[in-house]
């Protein structure tokens, strides 16, 4: 699979990102660059925080306030035209939640991520069988017609063929509780087919997989998240939830995932550890 072509999500954001550095070397605030422009002060928040795609025209309205030269200014449009392409998961945003899809956004343009999951098995790593069952298993809570259902499993395979098998594949590490390879999705088959599944990608050499094994000490009470990383551009944190996922950005929270992966870490099986206790598994939902 090539490599995206520069995410349309992480250009948004990287865009937004040099106008709020630009203004703060200018000493502006929020408020006096939009009193400057003409603008309301929401509008240069907005944009600032990537909720809003500016104009051509907002574009160079902030590099004349900036006093950009004219290859700032290029750079900053040539941002604008990227975040105006249409990324790979915009086929299914009518099927799939709005936090989900700004994740399959930044993940297109992520060097490494690191993935804790206390329940089910990472969507990166599900065969079509176990995912389609995880999506069942939500629809008495969440409204999800059965050709959702198929677009949301289709997405999932495609997302993994575009992380996983791409060029430049994403550096993954991830950690799964024990649990998550007991609770069973759809028939005993659909487990043990997941389990052998997990042991073939732990073998390739961007992937890790460690499971916290059941009696060892839990260092971090947290939910699932990914921390992912960028070349250019701030770390990012995903917090999956039952209705609106949620990002964290602020780079001391972030640093305090990180922390948390490294606990959650340091008492996990290493890696051949892990591929033991999961072939142990396979064979448990074998019989």
């Amino acid at each position: 699979m090539p490599p995206e072509q520069g995410s349309p999500t992480v250009r948004r954001l990287k865009l937004g990102q040099e106008l709020r550095q630009l203004r703060e070397r200018r000493g502006l605030t929020g408020a006096r660059a939009a009193k400057e422009l003409g603008w309301s002060p929401s509008k240069v928040s907005r944009i600032e925080a990537a909720k809003t795609k500016p104009s051509h025209d907002d574009v160079q309205a902030f590099a004349k306030l900036y006093k950009c030269d004219d290859g700032k200014l290029d750079e900053l449009l040539g941002l604008l035209v990227d975040a105006y392409q249409r990324g790979w998961w915009e086929d299914y945003e009518g099927t799939l939640p709005g936090g989900y899809t700004r994740l399959l956004g930044l993940e297109a343009e992520a060097t490494s991520q690191q993935n804790w999951e206390p329940q089910v098995v990472p969507g990166l790593l599900q065969t079509e069988d176990y995912a389609r069952e995880v999506i069942l298993a939500s629809r008495g809570i969440v409204r999800i017609t059965h050709s959702g259902v198929r677009s949301r499993v289709e997405a999932r395979l495609d997302r993994q063929q575009r992380v996983l098998h791409r060029a430049d594949p994403c550096i993954l590490h991830i950690i799964l509780d024990e649990s998550a390879l007991m609770r069973r999705f759809g028939e005993p088959s659909v487990m043990r087919a997941q389990m052998e599944h997990l042991i073939q990608l732990s073998v390739l050499p961007h992937v890790s997989v460690q499971v916290l094994p059941l009696e060892s000490l839990h260092p971090v009470n947290t939910g699932a998240f990914i921390h992912l990383k960028f070349a250019a551009f701030d770390d990012v944190v995903y917090l999956e939830q039952l209705y609106n996922p949620r990002f964290v950005e602020d780079l001391e929270m972030v640093a305090g995932y990180e922390t948390a992966f490294d606990h959650i870490r340091s008492e996990a099986l290493d890696e051949n550890e892990s591929r033991v206790l999961i072939q142990r598994k396979a064979m448990m939902w074998g019989r």
